[in-house]
């Protein structure tokens, strides 16, 4: 009985980052810049523990660069998702442990100043009241 091959993990690729999606995978780079390059190693150190083979994270300088790959959109999508909000937990416990008022980046600032919903409703001009066709 023949079957699908099999191949033994010493046979595996080293290059490969386990999803299998070759040269089709997706891929998502997030930067972020820190107070100093001890509070972007001590992110990379925290948030390196929960990457699977597909995200690769580290510190270069004041920065903190991940690489995520995975083999679809979506999948890209929620692994970004899943690191961001480690990466936000990260950020405070390290400005939490200096002594910081605020976290080491200004991701919260940037939150607060970025009205997206008022950005939409702001261009949405649409009056649709002349055009309801159930009131008749």
């Amino acid at each position: 009985m023949s079957g699908p091959e099999r191949r033994e993990a010493d046979d595996r690729d080293p290059n490969a980052d386990g999803d299998d999606a070759g040269d089709l995978a997706r891929t998502a780079l997030v930067e972020t810049t820190h107070a100093d390059a001890g509070a972007a190693a001590t992110i990379a150190a925290a948030i390196s523990p929960d990457n699977t083979a597909d995200i690769r994270t580290e510190a270069d300088g004041s920065t903190v660069v991940t690489r995520v790959s995975r083999a679809t959109t979506g999948g890209v999508l929620a692994s970004v998702d899943d690191y961001l909000v480690n990466l936000d937990v990260a950020d405070d416990v390290v400005a939490t442990g200096r002594g910081d008022k605020g976290d080491t980046n200004d991701a919260e600032g940037f939150r607060e100043s970025n009205d997206a919903e008022g950005i939409r409703d702001m261009n949405d001009t649409r009056d649709t009241a002349d055009t309801d066709t159930h009131d008749t």
